[in-house]
């Protein structure tokens, strides 16, 4: 009788298999094998923590914004959470939504519902191993819908790459963690929008090098002094020559002395930061793909004025190209009347000794 109390909805109740303080407005089911959202949380909780659960599913109004106009933080982590449907956290105070360590495989754009959501925290470490949820989420990004968020955490996901232009609808953003992925180059993201952004952590993934083009977004982000690059595969070759006069010259990177060359194997665990001009012994330029680019136009424009003279040569003598042309078939059509001629001689014997004949 008294865990059938526990689980009614009674106004300001508790949910059976769960823990409530109504002084610190917090709600905790945890490890409590729920396979659902409860439905009769207490109107008055702000905090909430539904973790270490079977849950799989977040459908349309598991959190009423009606009964719950006041919940800020959402801890959802650690449960088996595979799918998040439309309107499923559309929560008029939330804050605050962690999402770690769940194998997500659907995750809606509209998740927050269709108007604009006051989410300042997100965080979804190790929950985007599917790479269809990695583009919901970057739809999701992109529509605006989050411009309040000023940190996201995409840590622990084994990312190889973003999709291009993810970030650039977070004018808010002041933290993002892109640390322990597989992420092997940043020349499809973008980062310019992000005036707020403080921290930037790229530690332990693939890097190889960074070029140009990135590091130049990094000096415009006027906010940006926390860069962290430990713990990537940096290959020390022609094409490191920028990263490593811009480690010498800014300030943004923490840690910059330990970077250290993993290939190749004459430069391996060198500091980036005591490479000269003469460990690397370049003769070519350090930004060789986009010089193969620009060389290629340039052959096809080339090519293409080539292509234009040789036709207008043609036409401006086509009458004496024309001459000439029927030159070689007369030329051609005597030579082999003689070759038939000589043929039909050899072909027929009474002829062939008439030719012996004449020759005597």
């Amino acid at each position: 009788p008294v865990l059938l109390g526990c689980g009614s909805a009674q106004p300001g109740g508790c949910p059976a298999l769960c823990e409530c303080s109504e002084p610190a407005k917090t709600v905790k089911c945890v490890n409590r094998n729920l396979t659902a959202v409860p439905p009769d949380l207490p109107p008055y909780v702000r905090s909430l923590f539904i973790t270490g659960n079977p849950l799989t599913d977040l459908p349309a109004g598991a959190f009423p914004a009606q009964r719950l106009p006041d919940l800020a933080s959402l801890n959802l982590s650690g449960n088996h959470l595979r799918t998040v449907e439309a309107g499923s956290l559309a929560l008029p105070a939330l804050r605050q939504l962690d999402l770690s360590g769940n194998a997500l495989v659907s995750f809606s754009p509209q998740a927050f519902g269709e108007g604009g959501s006051p989410l300042e925290e997100l965080a979804l470490r190790g929950a985007l191993r599917d790479h269809g949820v990695l583009l919901s989420l970057a739809a999701l990004l992109q529509s605006g819908a989050l411009r309040n968020l000023s940190r996201l955490e995409l840590a622990d996901n084994g990312l190889l790459l973003l999709p291009a232009g993810m970030f650039t609808a977070l004018p808010a953003l002041r933290q993002l963690d892109l640390s322990n992925n597989s992420l092997v180059g940043l020349r499809n993201v973008s980062f310019q929008g992000l005036g707020q952004l403080q921290s930037l952590n790229l530690s332990d993934n693939s890097l190889g090098v960074l070029w140009n083009s990135t590091l130049a977004q990094f000096r415009s982000l006027p906010a940006l002094r926390h860069i962290v690059l430990g713990h990537n595969t940096w290959v020390c070759d022609c094409a490191i020559e920028d990263l490593v006069a811009w480690l010498k010259e800014s300030d943004q990177v923490e840690g910059k002395e330990a970077l250290t060359c993993a290939s190749p194997d004459k430069m391996l665990g060198k500091a980036l930061l005591k490479i000269n001009g003469s460990d690397l012994n370049c003769s070519v330029p350090t930004d060789l793909p986009s010089q193969l680019q620009t060389s290629y136009v340039f052959l096809g424009i080339v090519l293409a004025l080539i292509g234009a003279i040789f036709l207008l040569v043609l036409y401006l003598n086509r009458k004496g190209i024309k001459k000439w042309m029927h030159n070689i078939r007369d030329a051609c059509r005597d030579h082999m009347e003689g070759y038939h001629y000589r043929y039909e001689i050899n072909a027929d014997p009474r002829l062939t000794n008439l030719s012996s004949n004449s020759d005597v």
